[in-house]
This record gives structure tokens, C-alpha cells and sequence, in this order.
């Protein structure tokens, strides 16, 4: 019994599985014949849309085709119609031109005959001028007679009075001019500001050729002079400088044309005091290390200073020079701090006169780099600055404005007398420069023996610290118009006698005072 039943149950598996393999292999049959019934509908529909596709891309490029066409066609019209009107216009102008030059010639032929007329009468006026002067003279000789004085005399009399006169009216016509000078000063701003700010300039200079260096005490000097001077030799060899140990407690001189030689024995000097062992192969060591250091101070300032004033482009060599003006005072007032401000203020007076501010600053960084060499090579600093900026490829204007900046008569362009202005504004300005007492002094009492000079002068005051001197007139003597031209007279004898840094203002005063009682 259980026999036939694991039969049946295997017969019955074996049977199942076979029809299910004959409906599953019926069904596959089926969908396979769907599938590709249904790929060749859709390749057949991509056929159609894709013809469609190109009818459609044919016909949006004819349409385009034949817009460009228009388009085209309507553009050469236009063109056509432009050069017809230029054609039009040009032939009116020649027409133009072809009258105007038959009235010439007419013009031409008027003045040639004018011309002959002239000549006869030029010849008609110079017998009358002979006769004239033949009349002149028997009526002088004939007022000699009658006036008992000679011609030379009479002249005399009459130059002083035309003098007097022409001196009123020149003063009338000063004043004059100068408020209508007020009136229109918008109109001729730039070279009125310009040419009339170029009295400010001035050479006025003085150099600082020592330095100063302090000891830890007065034994240190005769460490620094060393056995028999063998240790202050090797120092003046090495640097270049002089070296002068005096009776100064606890410090010695370092004297040298050379900022730079005069700097770097400064610094070996402090670092051979510092260190203690001060010998011929240490202090040879020690100065070749500070020159290193000097000059890519050197180096670095000039470049540093150079894009701070916005100049760029400028030479190595000019870089240089630029900063080792560090180490160079004048008036003990540093030159390189000096440069920037000219730089500065010349570029600012430059936007305001619509000049090149660019080309200003350069002119203005640049108006003193012959100061670095002066100490070298023959001649003035302008002339040599200006000598070294044509050879490192400045412009002409640059290097003229250089060559001319202490030299009014040479000046001949806006930049050049820019640059004298604001040279002298930033040597002037206060504390910028130091002074003698004894040269202060002298200058305010040569400043207000000028004014006493003049007559009619009553009392004068120097103030500003000699910037300005105010004067006071007799009423009696100078009258309004007569202020105007001593004012004047003064100023000019000031700028021909005196040397002073900047500028001086010359202030006339006359006072009209009208008392009366009441009773």
C-alpha cells in the first residue's frame, strides 16, 4: 500500500511538471511573437517622426534663409541710401570750397592794388614826417630861448614827471587788472595758478656730514683706537669714513660726505661696542655684514616708498638712489620723507590744474635724486638727478622738470614750476627745517632793513617767523595807489637781495584816521 501511493505521488510530480513546461514553452512563444510585432511598430513610427522631423528642420531653414535675405537686402538699402546722402554732402562742400576760392582770388587782387596805393601814401607821410620834424626842432630851439634852460634839462623834468605819472597810473592799472584777474580767475586758472605759485621756489639747502655714536664709557675709545691705532685704521679703511675721537665724553664722531658709508660705520660701530671684541679681522667681518644690511634697506625703501607714492615702473638704479636718500637730511630734514611729500602735493596741485597726476608724482618723487650722488659727482643735484633720469629712460618732461626745479629763468612747462612749488611748500612748511638762531636773527633784521629803506616807510614788524612782514606808511606821503607799488617794489627787492626757503608775505598798511569834536 505505501509502495503504491510513493508511485502515484511520483507520477503525479513527473506528469505536473511536464504540462507545466509545454504552457510555460506555449506562453514564451506568444509573448516573443508580441514583442516583435511590437519593435517593428515602433521602429516603423520612428520612421515617420523622424521624416517629419526633417520636413519640418527644411522648411524653418528656408524661412530663415529667406528673413537673412530681406534682412540683407534692406541693410544694403539703407548703406545706399547713407553714401547717397555723404555724396550729397560732399559735392555741396566743393561747391562751397570753389566759391570761397574765387573770393580769394577777388580778396587777392584787391589787396594788390591796395598795396600800391599804400606804398604812395608811405611816401606822402614821410614828407610830411621830415617836415614835421624840421618844425619840432626850430619850436625847441626857439622854447630853449624863451624857458632859458637846454633841451637835456627840460627832458629831465619832463622823465620825472611822466615817471610819477606812469607810476599812479601803472598802480590804477594794477589794481585793475588784478580785480578783474579775481573776476575771471576761473577762466585762466591753470597757468595764472601755476606761474604765479613758482615764487615760491628756492635753493636754499644744508647738508648733516656726522654722526653721533654713544659710548658705554670713555674707556670704550681707547678700545676703539686699539694698540699703536690699529683698530680706528681698520675702521676708517673699511668704511671709508673719518673717525674722530675727541674730548666728548662718552662718544665719538663718525664724519663723512657718504649717508651711506657714514650709516653703515654707525651700525658696525654699535655692534662692535655691543659685542665687546674689537679687532682688525672682526671689525673687517662686522662692516661687511652692515653694508649687506644697508643696502637692502636701501632696496627695499626705494621700493617701498616708490609704490606707496604710486610711481611704478621706475629703474633698479633709480630704486636705489631713491632709497639711500633715506640716510640724506637737508636742514636736518630727511629728503627721502622730503620726495613723498613733493611727490604728494605735486600730484594734488596737478588734479586740480587737470594735469597728469600720474606723471606729477613721478616728478615730484623723483625732483631730488641727485642728492644721493652729489657727494660723488661734479656738479648741482638738480643737474645731476637730471642727468640720471634722461640715462635710466625718464621722459623729457621729467627730467626737465628735475633739471629746472631750483632754477626759475629755465623753467618753461606747468610741471616744472609745479614741481618748485610744492618743493619749497614742503621745505617750508613748519618744523620741516631747522635753523641757526644766529641766521634766523640775521634774516629777520636784513627783512625789515629792506622795508626801512623805502621812503615813506613809518615802522615795519616781522612776524611768522620771517614768513610775513606788515608795514606801516605815513598817510601823508603814500597814498592808496602808491601802497600798491611799494608793495611791489618791496617784494622785488626782497627776492633780489634775500635767500630764504619758501615765501614771504609783504603786507602794506596805511591807515586814514578823520577826528573832530562835538560841542
Amino acid at each position: 500500500m505505501n509502495g503504491m501511493t510513493i508511485f502515484i505521488i511520483v507520477a503525479s510530480v513527473v506528469l505536473g511538471g511536464g504540462i507545466g513546461f509545454v504552457v510555460t514553452a506555449a506562453l514564451s512563444r506568444k509573448r516573443l511573437k508580441a514583442s516583435e510585432s511590437l519593435s517593428t511598430r515602433i521602429v516603423e513610427e520612428a520612421k515617420k517622426e523622424a521624416d517629419t522631423i526633417k520636413k519640418e528642420g527644411i522648411l524653418q531653414a528656408r524661412e530663415t534663409l529667406v528673413k537673412s535675405k530681406a534682412e540683407s537686402e534692406r541693410e544694403v538699402k539703407e548703406r545706399r541710401q547713407e553714401l547717397d546722402a555723404m555724396e550729397r554732402k560732399i559735392r555741396a562742400k566743393e561747391d562751397h570750397v570753389d566759391k570761397r576760392s574765387d573770393a580769394l582770388a577777388q580778396k587777392e587782387s584787391q589787396i594788390e592794388s591796395r598795396d600800391k596805393s599804400l606804398v604812395s601814401k608811405e611816401n606822402q607821410i614821410q614828407e610830411k614826417t621830415d617836415k614835421l620834424s624840421r618844425m619840432i626842432e626850430e619850436e625847441r630851439q626857439k622854447l630853449e630861448r624863451i624857458a632859458e634852460i637846454s633841451s637835456e634839462e627840460a627832458k629831465e623834468q619832463l622823465v620825472q614827471a611822466m615817471e610819477s605819472e606812469a607810476k599812479r597810473d601803472a598802480a590804477l592799472l594794477i589794481r585793475k587788472v588784478e580785480e578783474e584777474a579775481r573776476r575771471n580767475a576761473e577762466k585762466a586758472s591753470r597757468e595764472i595758478m601755476a606761474y604765479a605759485m613758482q615764487r615760491y621756489a628756492s635753493d636754499f639747502v644744508a647738508e648733516s656730514t656726522v654722526s653721533v655714536v654713544n659710548l658705554p664709557n670713555d674707556e670704550m675709545k681707547g678700545r676703539i683706537i686699539g694698540r699703536e691705532g690699529r683698530n680706528i685704521r681698520a675702521i676708517e679703511a673699511a668704511t671709508g669714513i673719518d673717525l674722530i675721537v675727541d674730548d666728548t665724553p662718552e662718544a665719538v664722531v663718525l664724519s663723512s660726505f657718504d649717508p651711506i658709508r657714514r650709516e653703515v660705520a654707525r651700525i658696525s660701530l654699535e655692534r662692535l661696542i655691543t659685542d665687546g671684541r674689537i679687532h682688525p679681522g672682526r671689525i673687517e667681518e662686522i662692516v661687511k655684514k652692515a653694508t649687506q644690511e644697508v643696502d637692502k634697506v636701501v632696496q627695499e625703501t626705494g621700493e617701498r616708498v616708490s609704490f606707496d607714492a604710486g610711481v611704478h615702473d621706475l629703474h633698479p638704479e633709480i630704486i636705489t638712489l631713491l632709497g639711500s636718500l633715506k640716510y640724506r637730511t637737508s636742514f636736518s630734514q630727511n629728503v627721502l620723507q622730503h620726495s613723498v611729500e613733493v611727490a604728494y602735493l605735486t600730484g594734488m596741485m596737478a588734479s586740480e590744474l587737470k594735469m597728469n597726476v600720474k606723471e606729477a608724482k613721478r616728478a615730484g618723487l623723483l625732483h631730488d635724486i641727485g642728492k644721493a650722488i652729489d657727494h660723488k659727482v661734479e656738479g648741482t643735484h638738480a643737474a645731476i638727478g637730471a642727468d640720471y633720469a634722461r640715462r635710466f629712460g625718464e621722459s623729457a618732461s621729467i627730467v626737465q622738470a628735475i633739471a629746472t626745479h631750483h632754477d626759475d629763468s629755465r623753467t618753461t612747462t606747468l610741471l616744472g614750476a609745479l614741481v618748485q612749488v610744492a618743493d619749497s611748500l614742503s621745505a617750508a612748511r613748519p618744523g620741516a627745517r631747522r635753523e641757526m638762531l644766529e641766521t634766523y636773527v640775521k634774516r629777520l633784521e636784513e627783512l625789515e632793513g629792506i622795508a626801512n629803506s623805502f621812503n615813506g616807510v613809518d615802522r615795519c614788524f616781522a612776524i611768522q617767523a620771517g614768513r610775513e612782514i606788515r608795514i606801516l606808511v605815513e598817510n601823508d606821503k603814500i597814498s592808496d595807489n602808491d601802497a600798491v607799488m611799494l608793495c611791489r617794489d618791496i617784494v622785488k627787492k626782497i627776492e633780489k637781495d634775500l635767500t630764504y626757503p619758501g615765501q614771504i608775505k609783504v603786507t602794506v598798511i596805511r591807515e586814514t584816521r578823520v577826528s573832530d569834536y562835538a560841542r
